[in-house]
């Protein structure tokens, strides 16, 4: 994500073919989805820039840009002005973004557009399918790829997956790829899932008619996707509903950097260490395993480090808390009493 200078963002928009000019405020969570969504276009279209400005830090540039409210998104192309968008629709965003890179690559005959001269069109092709694709799979927090509709299955394994999410209550949208064939294939290449239905929750794939079946059969199926539909495909809560499922996971929850047997820290040998002394049985997640999670969990809890003990999803603390009950013979009885009261 660029992150330009008022008094360079007019000389930014003359060196990239295809550009989205993101008003946005750092205050308005609105603007982090959008953020995200445009993070994810820019890494798929290599033709594509994303200038990021602060609409209050620049006053001037605002007024002259005309931001009667953020966010709002300019898309320019060659360095003219082509679409302007307001509020925080992120379909719509993907949309006209693709628009303007598929737009793009015909301008001047050419049948390439890249920054690089030397990438052929077919590159310019795929990287734009990828986009199509990555905005497809989020165009609802729920989404079923599959053959036919809901109201008219045309494949067996179709009808029994729309029939299982019906039962379930999911609220979900869906794809025809009989009606695209781009996206058809494309998206076994994406997900690297060959058959289809492929049923995506959040932008990720969940799998495809056997494992939605067995979820069902179990009971979990709701469970499995309650974090995206509660959510609603924000990123921001997708992420919040997911820490808080880790954190229900079990009684006693330890956030740590490796795993028990193999601990990958100093900090969370002693930690398990104190826990195994004393007989508390705990579970335990690998934050070295997902960045967003280990990230987001310091902002969730207000605790900038880890290890992180959390007992019926309340924080106990870290190394020299726990450490210090030890120390004190109050470890076993503190976590039984949380436990207790929980």
């Amino acid at each position: 994500m660029h992150v330009v200078e008022p008094e360079s963002s007019r000389r930014t928009l003359l060196f990239i073919w295809q550009v989205v000019v993101h008003f946005w405020a750092s205050w308005y969570e609105p603007c982090q989805a959008l953020d995200a969504a445009l993070a994810q276009l820019e890494r798929e279209c290599t033709d594509l820039g994303v200038v990021r400005v602060e609409a209050e830090v620049v006053p001037d540039v605002s007024e002259a840009m005309e931001v009667a409210a953020v966010p709002l998104c300019l898309l320019y192309s060659q360095g003219e002005k082509r679409v302007g968008l307001e509020g925080a629709d992120v379909a719509a965003l993907s949309a006209a973004v693709l628009e303007l890179v598929q737009s793009g690559a015909k301008t001047n005959g050419a049948e390439e557009v890249t920054r690089d001269a030397g990438v052929d069109s077919s590159t310019t092709q795929r990287d734009t399918l990828r986009a199509r694709l990555q905005a497809l799979v989020r165009q609802a927090p729920i989404m079923l790829f599959m053959k036919g509709s809901p109201a008219e299955p045309r494949c067996g394994f179709s009808r029994r997956v729309v029939e299982a999410l019906n039962a379930a209550g999911v609220k979900f949208g869906h794809f025809d790829i009989l009606g695209d064939d781009d996206v058809r294939q494309g998206l076994k290449e994406l997900s690297n899932w060959p058959t289809f239905p492929q049923l995506y929750a959040a932008g990720e794939l969940v799998g495809g008619c056997d494992i939605v079946l067995e979820l069902a059969a179990s009971g979990q199926l709701q469970e499995e996707l309650r974090a995206a539909m509660l959510a609603g495909g924000d990123p921001k809560q997708i992420l919040e509903a997911r820490i808080k499922a880790l954190l229900a996971q079990a009684p006693v929850m330890l956030f740590m950097k490796g795993s028990p047997e193999a601990p990958r820290c100093g900090f969370s040998r002693k930690i398990v260490d104190a826990l195994k002394s004393t007989g508390i049985a705990f579970s335990h997640f690998d934050i070295l395993t997902d960045e967003e999670v280990r990230q987001g969990l310091k902002e969730f809890s207000n605790w900038p480090t880890y290890p992180q003990l959390y007992v019926r999803a309340q924080l106990l603390g870290g190394i020299d808390i726990v450490q210090e009950m030890q120390a004190a013979g109050e470890l076993k009885a503190t976590v039984d009493n949380m436990l207790a009261a929980a």
